[in-house]
């Protein structure tokens, strides 16, 4: 079996591309925990799910279309959007043979962290079989003629019309937004949070001067892990200076941003400590706390900054 150095370019992981398209939101996922019977029949999946999966082909494997099981289901966040982060792992195997053609390490490393759309790009096929699957889920699935990329099916040698199957472990999804409780403030003079349907923010900031100090204001309310700073958060966030009516910078127009607490601006540490994953967070940065005098890009001196912030996730540390 070719091991995931050699096979970097084939699993999709060589250059950070993002699609728009949105999958179903989570408040509407519903998912089938086999798609074809008949054909998921000719595939068995076994072995531990934190290890390479062992996987027993009824061959030649002619799949007619996509297919799909759920060997384990997870009970973690489910992949709702193609620009959501995950961690999986991933094994492939011959439809013709049955033989394995490559895998990522299973080496339980869960900083490797990528869009969805970075494995579409070269198994279109994926964005079907891993639409609503959560984390903690093993999904084999039967990839038709065509649910592999033509260039990446070639380089695993697979002729035009080879099926193969592939075994995808989620280890870890992100948010895509947060899904905290909405909470009440009654905080006066503080900027409005508008959000788009696919939670995408903005911000309304009202006329007339900014608080003097520091001001954070939870808008939604998440029930994951506490930020403790002892590991990176994974943030979507959007930053506006007061008085501005655009934002200088937006993690949405990328991809979220990884932080440390003692990467950023102090105000903008304060505000991530001690909130959980889930939440979205409004605060309005003092010079003081934030760039102080100093300009900063397109952030002239002396500026009051304000920010929203979706907290995703937290980050693994890369294993030595």
């Amino acid at each position: 079996m070719r091991s995931y150095p050699a096979a970097l370019a084939v699993l999709g992981l060589v250059t950070v591309g993002l699609a728009g398209c949105s999958l179903p939101n989570s408040a509407d996922c519903s998912r089938s925990a086999v798609s074809d019977a008949d054909v998921m029949d000719l595939i068995e999946v076994t072995g531990e799910a934190d290890a390479e999966p062992e996987v027993d082909v009824f061959t030649p494997l002619r799949a007619p279309h996509l297919a799909f099981e759920d060997v384990e289901t997870g009970e973690g966040t489910a992949i709702t959007a193609s620009d959501q982060l995950v961690v999986v792992d991933v094994a492939l195997f011959s439809g013709e043979t049955g033989e394995p053609l490559v895998a990522t390490p299973y080496d339980g490393d869960l900083s490797r962290v990528y869009p969805v759309s970075q494995w579409t790009q070269n198994f279109p096929g994926f964005d079907e079989a891993l639409q609503c699957a959560t984390e903690g889920s093993r999904v084999a699935i039967a990839l038709a003629p065509g649910d592999i990329e033509a260039e990446s099916a070639a380089s695993l040698g697979l002729a035009e019309d080879d099926s193969a199957v592939a075994v995808v472990d989620v280890r870890k999804v992100y948010l895509r937004a947060a899904d905290g409780a909405n909470q009440f403030n009654s905080g006066t003079g503080m900027p409005t949070v508008v959000r788009a349907p696919d939670g995408h923010p903005g911000l309304i900031i009202p006329d007339g001067a900014p608080p003097a100090e520091l001001a954070i204001q939870t808008i939604k309310k998440g029930d994951g892990p506490e930020v403790t700073g002892d590991e990176p958060v994974r943030v979507h966030y959007t930053g506006v200076v007061w008085g501005e009516d655009e934002p200088f910078d937006s993690s949405w127009e990328s991809q979220p941003a990884s932080m440390t607490l003692d990467g950023v601006v102090p105000g903008f540490a304060q505000a991530l400590e001690g909130q959980t994953v889930g939440s979205q967070v409004l605060v309005v940065i003092p010079p003081e706390l934030g760039y102080g005098d100093q300009e900063q890009g397109a952030i002239p001196a002396n500026s009051t900054l304000v920010f929203v912030i979706d907290i995703l996730g937290l980050d693994a540390a890369p294993q030595s």
